[in-house]
């Protein structure tokens, strides 16, 4: 587990995708606007869908026509991939369609992004961002199972990550994303014996969703290259936790130094920026070059104010390639019955 092969010796990788704060301060740079011809042909588009199946699961690009959004949807993949590596997309018509068809529109956007993975042990390829009433303490939450508190820098298993509000809480909530690139190439810089120990598998705690019969814990790095490309798992609070299982491998000295660093460096502000998600916004994230969090947030359930979102994990087609361990695995476990999460939180 400790070993680190001389072709691992860490570099500074993608310069050209790495951004400060300042960067990025005017939100214009990193949101799309719908116009409203595009929302008339996503419109079009989620009632051609909704004719076909009621079940979303068997609607993919070809069945969600965009003839002229489609286009920009893919030059958004490319950025996401080569460039800054986040983007906002506002503009669907929260006010006037319902949760079924807002959730369509989200999936058919996706679709032509990339293709489903499945984010947890229920084969879940769309699934449910709010308080599932799952306590902090809980060793099998998930960070899209705990409500209102806030969430560390993270990424999440899979090529691209999307969320879609459908509704904010009371206050609070604010979504954040930082450059984690910037953050691997400083590192690099600065102190390279803590990024080299970041490029050895560290374990990971599953959450109790692992296969039956499995270890509660998988070994990964944070830290991966492959042709030049550079490649983030970054989930700390998992990779603390996989220490409760007396098989997992205990985390080195360097290791917790190099995950404070990280965490220390994202919250520090030099490499994030802040967004508010309002109702209908969308919002993708390249897993490996952005990390992505969000500040802790009031609900009011009485008075139906609850946050809600809705969130994709896919797989693009503008990488051709990938370190082993960041392959869609989809006969794995996690996919053995995808489904749909449909939950009510009003």
């Amino acid at each position: 587990m400790n070993a680190v092969t001389p072709e691992l010796v860490p570099e500074v990788l993608e310069t050209a995708c790495e951004w400060t704060a300042r960067d990025v301060a005017d939100p214009a740079a990193w949101t799309e606007r719908l116009s409203a011809a595009e929302v008339a042909e996503l419109e079009a588009a989620v009632a051609h869908a909704a004719a076909i199946s009621d079940d979303v699961l068997a609607i993919g690009k070809d069945q969600f026509p965009l003839p002229t959004l489609g286009p920009r949807l893919a030059a958004i993949a490319r950025e996401l991939i080569d460039g800054r590596g986040f983007v906002l997309i506002r503009g669907l018509p929260r006010q006037w369609w319902t949760n079924d068809q807002m959730s369509l529109a989200y999936w058919g956007v996706g679709m032509h992004l990339g293709r489903p993975w499945p984010q947890n042990a229920k084969g879940h390829l769309l699934g449910d961002v709010t308080d599932h009433g799952k306590a902090l303490d809980d060793p099998t939450a998930r960070g899209n199972e705990l409500g209102q508190v806030g969430l560390d820098f993270h990424c999440d298993g899979s090529d691209l990550v999307g969320l879609m509000c459908l509704q904010t809480g009371v206050s609070g909530g604010l979504s954040a994303v930082c450059n984690s690139v910037a953050l691997h190439n400083r590192l690099v810089r600065e102190r390279p014996d803590l990024a080299a120990e970041l490029y050895k598998p560290q374990p990971f705690d599953y959450r109790g969703e692992q296969a039956p019969g499995k270890p509660g814990w998988y070994p990964m790095p944070v830290f991966s290259r492959l042709n030049g490309r550079l490649f983030i798992r970054l989930i700390r609070p998992y990779i603390l936790a996989s220490q409760r299982h007396a098989d997992a491998p205990r985390l080195t000295e360097k290791a917790i130094e190099a995950l404070a660093w990280m965490q220390g460096m994202a919250e520090g502000g030099e490499y994030s920026v802040v967004m508010d998600f309002q109702p209908g916004d969308m919002q993708f994230i390249n897993n490996f070059h952005v990390l992505h969090g969000r500040s802790a947030y009031v609900d009011d359930r009485a008075s139906g104010r609850v946050r809600h979102l809705k969130r994709l994990w896919l797989e693009t087609d503008v990488l051709s390639e990938r370190p082993a361990q960041f392959v869609n695995r989809m006969g794995a476990h996690w996919a053995k019955q995808l489904t749909v999460s449909r939950l009510d939180v009003n």
